[in-house]
């Protein structure tokens, strides 16, 4: 998994740490004893926590050396944070399988879940995924729990399908709640509508969530346009300002929720190679790569343009195959300590319903990453590219 393998001895680490380099890595110190446990972790300068972790015993001093007990450093250099925190993940799964999980100090993604399963479906925040190919979806990932609960309510507010978390058994006696009284809920708890009304009201539910609110734009457009024809105009004016109230709520739709088993993008980082940028692929919430790209192409490649090698590079990522549950959340974390970083690293481009990328954006986010820049504004996109902006 580490790239690099060096042997340490004390008598010669002035040779050790002149051959590592002083830039980031994943690294991990081994002793004589098969059955210790390896030093693993992440530094911003390999040979100076090397030389820290390695060098003579400093008197009066309770900073940790393990000069006297490792015999090999294995280390894989990395160009950014983003890479960092993957690689330390995979590296401690695979050397600490019982307890990686509580050295990552994982905090899953919030998402919201569109209870299909249930006869009579509704939604709910967790963060924990069942199988994404079950009747269950999930839309996610969001910062925080609090910023998926208020999305999901007010996105509610615009439906009828019921709030309720308990399992129906409908009966016309049946007193029903608030939300029923407030005509805000179809009320199937009491037959106040038939199945197939409230598997319709659902269905819109879904194409809202799948559409990043966008169905709902073109319902009610369409929706005030004809009543404007029929000189409808008081009718036109309400579905206005039900439109202008949308607005506050489709503000907080993070670009980056997708439903879930629709979720492909593409990370673009910074490379510790030359001349080079790092991609990692998302698919259905897991995370491949590195994959380096030169910005340079070799001579026998330089009659091809940037498109089509960016299009060679993603047909050579692995296609992606089911995974532990678990293992899919812990991906969704590291996704989301990234994207919702204040200053984040690198950009992220997010291919629209058909899975295909915006190439030509890929290309200049390409140069930015490269050049040290920040994300331009067409480094994210919503869930198809030109989305429909609600009308004035």
């Amino acid at each position: 998994m580490l790239t690099d393998r060096l042997e340490f001895a004390p008598e010669r680490d002035a040779e050790v740490f002149g051959a590592v380099p002083a830039a980031p890595a994943v690294f991990l110190l081994r002793g004589d004893d098969p059955h210790a446990e390896p030093y693993v972790s992440k530094t911003a300068n390999l040979r100076r926590r090397l030389q820290r972790l390695l060098g003579p015993v400093e008197e009066r001093t309770k900073k940790l050396n393990l000069r006297d007990r490792v015999r090999s450093i294995e280390y894989t250099p990395t160009g950014s944070d983003f890479e960092s925190g993957l690689m330390l993940y995979r590296v401690l799964r695979s050397a600490f399988p019982k307890t990686y999980a509580n050295r990552m100090r994982f905090r899953f993604a919030p998402l919201v879940k569109l209870h299909l399963e249930n006869q009579y479906p509704r939604a709910s925040i967790t963060t924990r995924l069942g199988r994404l190919k079950g009747p269950a979806l999930y839309f996610g990932p969001f910062q925080s729990r609090t910023a998926a609960e208020k999305f999901m309510n007010d996105s509610l507010d615009f439906f009828k399908m019921r709030r309720c978390v308990d399992d129906l058994h409908p009966d016309p006696k049946f007193p029903g709640c608030i939300y029923s009284e407030m005509k805000m809920c179809l009320a199937p708890c009491f037959k106040g509508c038939t199945d197939g009304e409230y598997s319709a009201e659902v269905n819109r539910v879904q194409a809202y969530f799948d559409s990043g609110g966008e169905s709902l734009v073109r319902e009610f457009s369409a929706q005030r346009d004809a009543a404007s024809a029929n000189l409808a105009f008081e009718d036109a004016a309400a579905i206005h300002v039900r439109l202008e109230k949308l607005k506050p709520t489709l503000s907080q739709f993070p670009e980056i929720v997708h439903r879930l088993d629709r979720l492909s993008a593409l990370i673009i980082q910074p490379s510790h190679l030359t001349d080079s940028v790092t991609f990692f692929r998302i698919e259905i919430g897991t995370i491949s790569g590195p994959v380096v790209f030169a910005i340079q192409p070799a001579e026998h490649t330089k009659s091809q343009s940037m498109e089509s090698r960016l299009l060679t590079v993603l047909d050579s990522f692995p296609p992606a195959k089911a995974v532990p549950v678990l293992e899919t959340m812990e991906h969704l974390a590291l996704l989301k300590r990234w994207y919702y970083r204040g200053r984040r690293v690198g950009e992220i481009f997010l291919a629209n319903d058909k899975a295909v990328f915006p190439m030509r954006r890929i290309v200049r986010g390409i140069g930015r990453v490269f050049r040290g820049e920040g994300p331009g504004e067409d480094s994210t996109q919503t869930h198809q590219e030109g989305m429909t902006e609600i009308p004035s």
